[in-house]
């Protein structure tokens, strides 16, 4: 598996670090916020994939037994009744790897994000 600091410059790279049965969630993962966000840029930031739109959107990454997916605590705080069976920090949230990822709400929480980022420069 990959480990921090290891020179990764893009999100496939950061996919082939580990076992296909990831690589498969992840690339779903990845799917869903690229639909949800298709203007965004894909890079790597604080060694972990990052979809950038007007500033940094959202963030995902594969831990030990959950995907972190990292879309800032306003992102957590807008879906906070559909997000209550998530283990959950101030802006990350857990999706346990052995359960299907919840890709409808990934996709709001994305679209959210986008919005709250355009809103920065006035952009609709």
């Amino acid at each position: 598996m990959n480990k921090p600091n290891s020179g990764i410059s893009s999100i496939d790279q950061y996919l082939q670090g580990f076992p296909k049965e990831i690589q498969a969630i992840l690339s779903i993962m990845r799917s869903t916020i690229q639909l949800a966000a298709p203007l965004a840029m894909e890079k790597i930031s604080y060694q972990i994939p990052t979809f950038y739109l007007n500033g940094n959107l959202v963030h995902f990454a594969a831990l030990k037994n959950h995907i972190g997916f990292y879309p800032t605590p306003s992102g957590i705080a807008a879906f906070a009744d559909e997000l209550k069976g998530y283990k959950q920090a101030k802006g990350s949230i857990q999706f346990p790897i052995d359960k299907p990822l919840p890709l409808e709400l990934i996709r709001k929480i994305v679209e959210f994000r986008v919005m709250e980022n355009l809103k920065k420069t006035g952009k609709k």
